[in-house]
């Protein structure tokens, strides 16, 4: 399987996106995450923490690196060029659109689905981020929105964690990090997996 995680914002979890979909697949086989961000986020957070991630993390120019990998996970720079997503779309199984609730993110959503849709590009999904907990209703409010707009989107979501913020200080997996919230974290991504292997069967 080739996902990409895609967003025309930062700070809606791109990275951390890739970083836990890449574990939940190495689970199931050989797993690379392609690191394209200009700021190499992913190889950064790998670096963190030793090289202790379950998948590698190669830059994305180095992607003959993935020919012996079963699934392959790109971390895209933000707002990528309409060349680079069209040849995503013709390579790619699933494009990952995160978005967080906030209006910012939501228009950058909007103008991601929007070139995305230009390049005719139609194998994306989008994935709600930094939920905050109930009863804030942003997160249901976000989905019944994108649900009425005819937005393909994951069913699981990402809650809103420090657990996050702190696994990427550590170079870690949120399901590595000392807090007793940090497992819903992962529960969250191992959600989202399994969507993207039923994904993968059609």
């Amino acid at each position: 399987m080739i996902i990409t995680i895609v967003s025309f914002k930062g700070g809606v979890g791109k990275t951390t996106t890739a970083i836990h979909l890449a574990a939940y697949l190495q689970k199931s086989g050989k797993t690379v995450l392609l690191d394209g961000d200009l700021n190499r986020s992913a190889t950064a957070w790998a670096a963190r923490g030793n090289d202790s991630l379950p998948f590698t993390v190669v830059d994305e120019q180095l992607g003959f690196t993935a020919n012996d990998a079963r699934h392959a996970v790109i971390d895209t720079a933000a707002r990528p060029a309409p060349a680079v997503l069209k040849a995503l779309a013709t390579k790619v199984d699933l494009i990952i659109i995160p978005t967080t609730t906030d209006g910012l993110s939501l228009d950058a959503l909007a103008k991601t689905v929007e070139a995305l849709r230009e390049v005719d590009a139609d194998k994306f999904r989008v994935l709600l981020t930094m939920v905050p907990p109930r009863p804030a209703r942003d997160g249901d409010i976000a989905r019944a929105a994108f649900e009425e707009a005819g937005l393909p989107l994951f069913k699981g979501s990402i809650r809103l964690l420090k657990s996050f913020k702190t696994a990427g200080t550590q170079g870690v997996l949120v399901s590595d990090v000392k807090d007793p919230r940090a497992s819903l974290g992962w529960d969250d991504y191992a959600e989202v997996g399994a969507e993207l292997k039923k994904f993968a069967k059609r």
